[in-house]
């Protein structure tokens, strides 16, 4: 592979990242006037119909089982993933949101380790022998749910916000675990990714619809109109829901899945920066500390999965 294609792919993933990063800005600023699930409901409309446009066609029925798995995936992925994320916001930092939703590692391999065959925990799931129930006692995840204590309870106590905020933040990236094992089990590949994901797009949407009735809804064409939150809306669904996922495969597909992932990391940065700059949301020592394990319980865990299987490949 030449330098300039590789150059590319890290350029697509720096892009990719920094909107994945600041989407918790912009929702916060659509927050200002709308309710959480009218943003979220336009903003997927909007991916929908611009995924439609780049594959005009339908995903042929494959059976019942198949299509419960899209359903599932659209209700935790679309629907309740991004309904917890948005109504967090309202009770706390973008920021907050952003550090906490980062453990979803952690939940992915607890589910995994049930739901998944051969994708569990093991006795050398940290490399020392240790096993699920000596789990928490491992560095990493000390560290990093140490790290969602500071930053909750800076929250709570020293910005006096409701700390309601930060556990529907933590409600969200165990739903997100759930949507990542229920994509496992779908088996989306690249031919049909563009199809498959405009499928779990129709399915959270069409689950989003009794929340549109339950929850407060305000859908003010007037509002939306307004220069700010229409812009904000168009890059929520066009670029954060739609067209994101497309250049992310690219990149997994230039730099290979160890070295794309790496940038992953950078999504709670950019959110805390963003959220710093743009809103100019107040940090503090201790919720900078809450950041800084939260971010090395993180990455040190994925390091030690990647060495994991790195050591695999090895030949004996």
């Amino acid at each position: 592979m030449s330098s300039r294609q590789r150059t590319l792919g890290h350029a697509a993933a720096l892009m990719t990242i920094l909107i994945w990063g600041t989407t918790f800005v912009s929702t916060k600023v659509l927050l200002r006037d709308f309710t959480p699930v009218t943003v979220l409901f336009t903003r997927f409309v909007i991916g929908y119909a611009f995924l439609w446009c780049l594959k005009p066609r339908f995903l042929p029925f494959s059976g019942w089982k198949k299509e419960f798995l899209f359903a599932g995936a659209g209700l935790t992925g679309v629907t309740l993933y991004f309904l917890l994320e948005n109504i967090a916001l309202t009770y706390t930092f973008a920021s907050n949101v952003g550090i906490i939703v980062a453990v979803v590692p952690f939940f992915t391999a607890l589910l995994a380790h049930f739901l998944l065959k051969g994708e569990g925990f093991s006795r050398r799931f940290h490399g020392d022998g240790t096993s699920l129930w000596t789990l928490t006692h491992n560095t990493d995840f000390a560290a990093a749910f140490t790290g969602i204590f500071l930053i909750m309870a800076n929250g709570a106590f020293v910005l006096e916000l409701n700390p309601a905020g930060d556990i529907l933040a933590l409600g969200a990236a165990f739903v997100w675990a759930a949507y990542s094992i229920l994509m496992k089990k779908i088996g989306v590949n690249t031919s049909n990714m563009i199809i498959c994901t405009r499928r779990i797009f129709f399915y959270g949407i069409a689950l989003m619809i009794p929340a549109l009735w339950v929850l407060p809804a305000n859908m003010d064409w007037r509002l939306m109109a307004k220069p700010v939150n229409a812009v904000n809306l168009l890059y929520l669904g066009l670029f954060a829901s739609a067209l994101c996922f497309l250049t992310w495969n690219r990149v997994v597909e230039i730099l290979g899945a160890v070295k794309s992932s790496v940038y992953i990391y950078m999504v709670p940065v950019v959110a805390v920066v963003a959220s710093a700059i743009i809103l100019g949301e107040r940090l503090t020592w201790i919720s900078l500390a809450g950041i800084l394990l939260t971010l090395f319980g993180v990455t040190i865990s994925e390091y030690r999965k990647k060495t994991r299987k790195s050591g695999k490949k090895r030949p004996s």
